[in-house]
């Protein structure tokens, strides 16, 4: 959408949805409760969208610039169908710039509900900007308080993160326990508003919209306990016992031969590879595509056109620790990745491997 103070700003296109659904409901009751035509109506919809959107960025502004502040980049801010959220280049380094990180966006969004308050009650009522200021004061100070409830994914989760951080001296520990409690908070609030719903104190819309937000808040909740799982597991992740040994076949060999080569081959796990008339490595088989090669024409392809060039592989130098292997990975994704001694290739990654060690439970159903 563009960049505010240097930061790139998205729209997920789930906003879309909101944005019909937000102008169609509010354009009817700017129709119902002030007169409006309806081509006015809906624009004044379309209007209190706008301000919507304007709140949530200027919420996620304030983590952001906070963050900023704090020594901690920040890459962009997307904002989404219910909410918004900022992409950050690193973890906060301590409990207090966690905490400080976090209360940001629920102290920007009470600051404007305070100054939306003071406008609606000061404009007239039952205008157009008299019902929009108190419409946004209400949102505002709604957001304010859902927010700094005490459960991840919420800004309050992560203030109790940066709490449990500092008694329990381990972050992943406790994103975990502040996962679960964003959890329990969300079936606490489905019961709620169930109930609400029951007794005719919230309306069916009502109860579709809060359900949206607890199905949300339940996911973001299992996020970060998965999140906080395999963080805690990044020093298992052992580059040198990882990496696959390499079987280098010359150009031209047709798959089906450098194939038979691997299965003769003594050590476990190989991967096949192709080799320059110098015995340099120049690629790598992608497993996926050979194995997409009927059997019987295995023997007429050539084992370098089902291979991926060494130069579009990712190299990793032997030695990395185990979270650096990890970011290596999230900043370029891939299916295998060169692993490197000085100008040598020892060997080969594969992501499959590092998902493994990081998630056993997955990986064992699987």
């Amino acid at each position: 959408m563009g960049h505010v103070a240097g930061i790139p700003v998205h729209a997920n296109a789930s906003m879309l949805l909101l944005a019909v659904l937000v102008t169609v409901v509010y354009g009817n009751y700017a129709q119902a409760e002030l007169g409006l035509a309806q081509p006015w109506a809906y624009l004044v919809g379309l209007g209190f969208v706008v301000c919507l959107l304007g709140s949530v960025l200027l919420h996620e502004l304030g983590h952001a610039l906070t963050a900023r502040r704090l020594g901690i980049g920040v890459r962009r801010i997307t904002l989404e169908l219910l909410s918004g959220w900022t992409e950050m280049d690193r973890d906060a380094p301590a409990p207090r710039e966690d905490a400080l990180v976090s209360l940001a966006g629920p102290a920007v969004s009470l600051l404007l509900g305070g100054v939306a308050t003071a406008a609606a009650l000061a404009l007239p009522e039952r205008t157009v900007p008299g019902q929009i200021a108190f419409q946004l004061a209400v949102s505002n100070v709604l957001v304010a308080f859902f927010n700094v409830l005490p459960g991840l994914p919420l800004d309050g989760g992560r203030a109790l993160r940066a709490a449990l951080w500092a008694v329990l001296k381990d972050r992943n520990r406790a994103t975990v326990v502040a996962g679960w409690a964003g959890r329990v908070l969300a079936l606490i609030t489905a019961a709620v508003v169930v109930t609400l719903h029951l007794t005719g104190l919230l309306t069916l819309l009502g109860l579709i919209f809060v359900l949206l937000v607890v199905l949300t808040l339940w996911q973001g909740a299992g996020q970060s306990i998965r999140l906080g799982r395999m963080t805690g597991r990044f020093p298992l992740v052992d580059l040198g016992a990882l990496v696959r040994p390499v079987l280098a076949v010359p150009a031209g060999t047709p798959l089906g031969e450098a194939q038979r080569r691997r299965a003769e081959d003594p050590r476990p796990d190989v991967v096949l590879a192709v080799a320059d008339s110098a015995g340099s490595l120049t690629a790598v088989v992608d497993p996926v595509q050979a194995e997409r090669v009927p059997v019987d024409r295995r023997p007429w392809v050539s084992v370098e056109s089902v291979s991926r060039s060494r130069d579009a592989l990712t190299a990793l130098p032997l030695g990395l620790t185990g979270e650096q292997v990890v970011r290596a990975l999230q900043a370029h994704p891939g299916a295998q990745y060169l692993v490197t001694a000085g100008e040598d290739v020892v060997g080969v990654l594969r992501v499959a491997d590092v998902a493994a060690v990081l998630e056993p439970r997955r990986a064992s159903r699987t």
